[in-house]
């Protein structure tokens, strides 16, 4: 468990925004992922950040940012292409998005930079990644590739069904000890909202809570049912950290991405638990499809606890 927090702490450090990649399709599994409860050996541990679901956003943020200049001299400076374009001017000095060159991409410094595409191939980098992916739009197999996982491609074991059930075992304790550690360092950081603090202090300051560690699969369980009140908001908390492109309601691929390409070398049932998440297979996530993946009541489901 304390790995799970570690990695959920080491996202919070490194952006404070979500991706805004434009494609709302849940892709198609590759493999399933490794092996469970495993410490992933990219990313080292920063400080705590905004946003604890977020992963550095260069990894999935189509948009490139960029500086307002002036604008008449060169009208690239405030155009804005996706991840994977550049931005060019024609002959009449009109600024255009074009595919860039995967050539003309940065060398990858470590093997951390590494990324692995649905097409079960290594790119170097994700600038590499999406440069790829541009040059193959308006295709099938373009429409099919995106970012599956943070790292190289390597083999990923079959999710078995019980090792899928214990799953939001584990999920769930992560959450809830993620919101007491950003409650225990936010002293006026803002990692939460006044309303959040209010929600987790009852958490936090509640002598039945299981204490953060490793524990049994048993114990995590009788825990949930014995303190199922201590689980509702944490997954609350978190459907709406990831439901913010827009705030819509429904969680698409691209929202899920943050949370689940750097889980997956760690936990192999990761793909397979939101899939079983999207029950209608309609390619998108409803707050009650998310609360039933991870055991809350249907009479639980509240709107107002993720605001």
């Amino acid at each position: 468990m304390r790995v799970w927090i570690v990695f959920l702490l080491c996202l919070a450090g490194h952006a404070m925004a979500a991706p805004t990649e434009d494609e709302l399709i849940v892709e198609e599994p590759v493999t399933e992922e490794p092996v469970v409860e495993v410490s992933p050996d990219v990313h080292p541990e920063p400080e705590v950040g905004a946003n604890p679901v977020q992963v550095e956003v260069g990894e999935f943020d189509e948009a490139i940012e960029v500086i307002d200049d002036d604008v008449a001299e060169n009208p690239c400076l405030n155009h804005h292409c996706k991840k994977g374009k550049v931005c060019e001017v024609d002959e009449s000095n009109t600024p255009m998005c074009v595919c860039q060159d995967p050539s003309t991409c940065p060398a990858a410094e470590g093997e951390f930079e590494h990324v692995c595409g649905t097409d079960n191939k290594t790119y170097d980098t994700s600038c590499h990644f999406f440069a790829t992916k541009c040059t193959l739009e308006g295709t099938k197999k373009g429409h099919k590739l995106h970012l599956d996982y943070i790292g190289p491609c390597k083999f990923i074991e079959d999710c078995l069904d019980n090792e899928l059930n214990e799953f939001p075992l584990r999920m769930r304790d992560w959450l809830k000890n993620v919101l007491v550690t950003l409650y225990e360092r936010d002293q006026d950081n803002n990692l939460l909202t006044e309303k959040q603090k209010l929600r987790v202090k009852k958490i936090y300051e509640n002598e039945k809570r299981l204490q953060a560690g490793e524990h049994s699969l048993d114990l995590l369980a009788h825990d949930f049912e014995k303190n199922y009140n201590m689980y509702v908001f944490p997954v609350h908390w978190q459907f709406g950290q990831l439901d913010q492109h827009p705030a819509d309601g429904y969680l698409t691929h691209t929202e899920l991405a943050p949370l689940r390409a750097p889980l997956i070398p760690m936990e192999h049932c990761t793909t397979r638990f939101f899939e079983k998440c999207d029950a209608d297979n309609d390619k998108y996530i409803v707050l009650e499809e998310w609360a039933a993946c991870f055991g809350i009541k249907e009479q639980d489901v509240d709107k107002d606890l993720i605001i």
